[in-house]
């Protein structure tokens, strides 16, 4: 591309320097620069891009898209100044890949809980009906059958178009995307056109980096604001937060509900560890899913389907098929008679959603006995939270170490045992070693209890101090068991 199509592309506050050359690539990080490429100055939480941008002119940079012009300038460089360069990054990344959101139907999830769900069941559900489908979520990132192992929620903006345009590419129909608060803050989805929003619920979470409950729901309210007039809006009724998320939205607007009218609405009717019945707008369902969460989820993935024009009765038979997302409620079974399940519940209103499952299945029938951590360098509020919860719903709760990071792991259970009462630490134990306080729960459960491993879920590490540790809850368990057996 040339230097004057991104100035007639962006509209920028100012241009100095020559403004013809090619080029060859972008980016925003100066170590990736390459000679003409065009550099982003980004201002980001740990840096600001601008002290970078005579580093990127170094390695080659021949434009520079900047909110500020530095005073010394170089004479061969192109200075493009923006007056949002997080905006504009996303915008000159979706521009560089030919604008590929424009070419496919691409559906953002956003929401506390149930992304990934959602965004995975979706992206089966068209794969069965014979679409080729793009898919970008925690677990994995999918170009119709090829897998590209995920790094964030939502990839930086030159990474996601750069996907998006594989996708195309490949011939993809559909692309389905978990859309986290962090990326719509950061203005990683900027540029992109959707087709269609879904609002799960909304719950405490990224307080280190929002700072409020309010400040992080109105976040995930930017999403909606900015959905295209031909888009769909579908939000949980449910949630006090989901009516909140239509206000400005120009989409138009639907609702998925259990317990009010709803243009989606569904009911249960029976739950056991082998999965849900339940009805959606009338029409009985066998799900594979356990839990009210669950059903939530799959109303949204219903809903979505139908608002994309798929027929309900054979969406209906396709929901009867699917089966768990890797690491949410997943369950392993023991020789022994108990049942061990690995979720990836890491926030409050997850984990009492999970146990809460786990309680209606049991009926009093079986012991619950809860793994918990909580996750180093990141919102300290809601630990004594999810300890409170997990005593709560369980009969036995381990505390012990998540994903440390570059905290001492007691320290992160100090914080969480500060939540518990002299009677709530009877039912508590804290063993700082995951893999340890895993086969202690093992050796505790009796034919009939469950075990509830909450965390990390699919996640194949733990990192402390920097490092990623290669750490499965699922292997760890499935050794214990044979180690057992």
């Amino acid at each position: 591309m040339k230097t004057t199509d991104f100035i007639n592309f962006l509209s920028p506050v100012k241009v100095t320097g020559k403004q013809d050359g090619d080029i060859k690539g972008i980016h925003s990080d100066s170590r990736k620069i390459e000679k003409d490429f065009l550099f982003v100055a980004v201002k980001g939480l740990q840096s600001d891009g601008h002290s970078f941008i005579e580093k990127a002119i170094q390695n080659g940079a021949s434009v520079v898209v900047c909110e500020s012009i530095p005073e010394k300038t170089d004479e061969n460089v192109t200075y493009i100044q923006v007056a949002d360069s997080s905006d504009a990054l996303g915008k000159i990344a979706s521009f560089w890949n030919g604008e590929p959101s424009k070419k496919l139907l691409l559906i953002g999830v956003t929401g506390t809980n149930g992304k990934t769900t959602v965004a995975t069941l979706l992206c089966t559900i068209f794969k069965k009906s014979g679409y080729k489908v793009g898919l970008l979520s925690t677990v994995n990132n999918f170009i119709d059958e090829k897998i590209i192992p995920a790094t964030h929620t939502t990839p930086d903006a030159v990474e996601l178009n750069r996907l998006l345009k594989e996708m195309v590419d490949a011939g993809c129909d559909y692309a389905f995307m978990e859309v986290s608060s962090h990326a719509i803050a950061q203005k990683r989805i900027s540029g992109l056109r959707f087709k269609g929003g879904i609002f799960t619920n909304l719950t405490r979470d990224h307080l280190d980096f929002h700072r409020t409950l309010d400040a992080y729901r109105d976040t995930k309210k930017e999403f909606f604001d900015l959905l295209p007039s031909d888009a769909f809006a579908l939000i949980n009724k449910d949630d006090k937060n989901g009516m909140f998320m239509l206000q400005n939205t120009k989409a138009e607007k639907y609702t998925y509900s259990l317990s009010s009218l709803a243009d989606f609405k569904g009911k249960i009717l029976e739950s056991h560890f082998d999965g849900t019945l339940m009805t959606i707008n009338g029409i009985e369902v066998l799900t594979q899913f356990i839990g009210k969460f669950n059903a939530y989820n799959l109303l949204a993935v219903y809903g979505a389907s139908v608002l994309l024009k798929q027929n309900q009765d054979e969406v209906i038979v396709l929901l009867s098929t699917l089966q768990s997302v890797s690491g949410r409620f997943e369950a392993i079974r023991s020789p022994e008679g108990y049942t061990a399940i690995v979720d990836y519940a890491h926030t409050p209103d997850a984990l009492t959603n999970v146990l809460n499952a786990i309680n209606e299945v049991l009926g009093g029938n079986g012991n619950i006995i809860t793994v918990v951590g909580c996750g180093g360098n990141r919102d300290k509020g809601k630990r004594p939270l999810m300890a409170k919860e997990s005593v709560r719903l369980s009969n036995r709760v381990i505390l012990t170490s998540d994903n440390p990071r570059f905290e001492e792991p007691d320290d992160i259970i100090d914080d969480m045992v500060a939540g518990l009462d002299s009677n709530e630490m009877k039912k508590a134990i804290r063993i700082t070693d995951r893999k340890e306080a895993i086969r202690t729960a093992c050796l505790l459960a009796q034919t009939g209890d469950v075990i509830l491993i909450a965390g990390k879920g699919h996640e194949d590490y733990q990192e402390v101090k920097g490092v990623k540790n290669h750490f499965d809850d699922r292997e760890i368990v499935r050794t214990i068991l044979k180690e057992n057996s």
